[in-house]
């Protein structure tokens, strides 16, 4: 048997990959990287893979930073500075440094190889890999013992999917138990899962290498001509060379039940904040919080719920932060973040609102994401005439309407 505490404490070493520019995601990622975007109120992306981190008792950390990082490096200072330096916990920014070249990274490997020096200084036994730009709760420590226990030298979390929808994601073909036989980059006809014939494994992206075994790949991989990429390049090399990978099912693990985003695109990241104002993805869970930076604040106003002409209120379904003057009449399915002030006789419906918004009197907004410091001038209406919408706004495909930072938004 091996001892569990030992693996936690001394022989695992996490990198986490934040360097995404998120260019689906735009305006949001205007000036910020998409793991410094704001979710679900208080948190950002990147608050969900650390707390997963943490919680898992994995507190070696490296944050590989690259675009637009300053939000971003800002937020894990104030926020995700808790950890002990006399347990060797940390979390340590790591930016591009051009050690190896004069090239940023040219893919998520080539990040690993231009850093393998902290290997070098760490040596750990294993090295967890995952992204900062998912929505989830993952307990790495299973999947790290299952890792050991099969002797392999890299495990892919693995996603069920059903296999029309597997052709964007890369694709594990496994035997019966759980060896990878073959790995597929968004293929037309994917692979299944032994006993599933409708459903495929599809990576997460999270990857545990025996140290020894990523080195040699990613030391590899930088000598060819590649996209230098775990998935179209490193995993495929690694299976060809004889090297044991299985694939870990993300069913198993009793703390994510199942739930995983990606939120790369203006609607992802739009639903997969409503699935978290619907419970659909439990924010409080007391056995597996959510850390993040608490700013100070003083607590939220909602003022009378009867107008004037004697009409009530409606405010229901919503998550609002602190800080917040609501006198809305009308506030519905909606995530407000701190600072957020919304006027007599305004409607938000359906919407996100950053921080420091004001909504002005009698606007009306429906189907929209504010950045922060916005100011939506009194009467005015987003929402309701798309046509209108698009010649001054971002709308992404589904009818979503994104206004950036520091704006002033009056009538037409």
């Amino acid at each position: 048997m091996y001892d569990k505490y030992h693996v936690a404490r001394n022989s695992v070493l996490t990198l986490l990959l934040a360097g995404g520019s998120g260019t689906r995601l735009f305006p949001l990622t205007q000036i910020r990287s998409k793991p410094s975007v704001p979710f679900a109120g208080r948190y950002r992306i990147i608050d969900f893979t650390l707390s997963n981190c943490i919680n898992s008792n994995l507190r070696r950390i490296y944050v590989f930073t690259q675009y637009k990082s300053q939000s971003l490096t800002e937020h894990l200072m104030d926020g995700w500075n808790f950890l002990s330096t006399e347990l060797e916990e940390f979390i340590s920014v790591v930016p591009p440094q051009l050690r190896l070249s004069n090239k940023w990274y040219q893919g998520t490997a080539d990040a690993i190889f231009q850093n393998l020096n902290l290997l070098d200084v760490r040596r750990p036994e294993y090295v967890l890999i995952v992204s900062a730009d998912h929505i989830y709760r993952m307990d790495y420590m299973r999947m790290l013992y299952y890792h050991i226990e099969k002797g392999a030298d890299l495990t892919i979390a693995a996603l069920e999917v059903p296999k029309e929808e597997a052709t964007g994601f890369g694709v594990m073909g496994t035997d019966a138990s759980g060896a990878i036989r073959e790995f597929q980059e968004k293929p037309q006809n994917p692979k299944t899962i032994p006993g599933k014939p409708d459903t495929s494994f599809a990576s997460m992206g999270i990857y545990i290498f025996k140290t020894e075994a990523l080195i040699k790949a990613v030391v590899k991989d930088a000598k060819l001509n590649t996209d230098h990429d775990f998935g179209k390049n490193v995993i495929p090399s690694m299976l060809e060379d004889g090297y044991n990978l299985f694939a870990y099912s993300y069913v198993s693990d009793p703390v994510g039940k199942g739930y995983w985003r990606d939120v790369g695109t203006l609607d992802s990241y739009f639903q997969a904040s409503m699935d978290a104002l619907d419970d659909v993805f439990p924010l409080e869970n007391p056995y597996w919080p959510i850390h993040t930076y608490n700013s100070l604040g003083v607590p939220t106003k909602i003022a009378s719920n009867k107008n004037p002409d004697g009409s009530t209120n409606i405010i229901s379904d919503t998550l609002i932060s602190h800080s917040c003057n609501i006198k809305a009449k009308k506030l519905y399915r909606s995530i407000l973040s701190s600072g957020v002030k919304i006027e007599e006789g305004a409607e938000v419906e359906n919407s996100i609102l950053f921080e420091n918004v004001v909504v002005g009197k009698e606007a009306r907004i429906r189907n929209v994401i504010i950045d922060k410091n916005v100011v939506i001038e009194p009467g005015v209406q987003i929402g309701y005439n798309l046509t209108e919408d698009r010649k001054r706004f971002v709308v992404s495909e589904d009818g979503l309407i994104v206004i950036p930072k520091n704006q002033i938004i009056g009538h037409i």
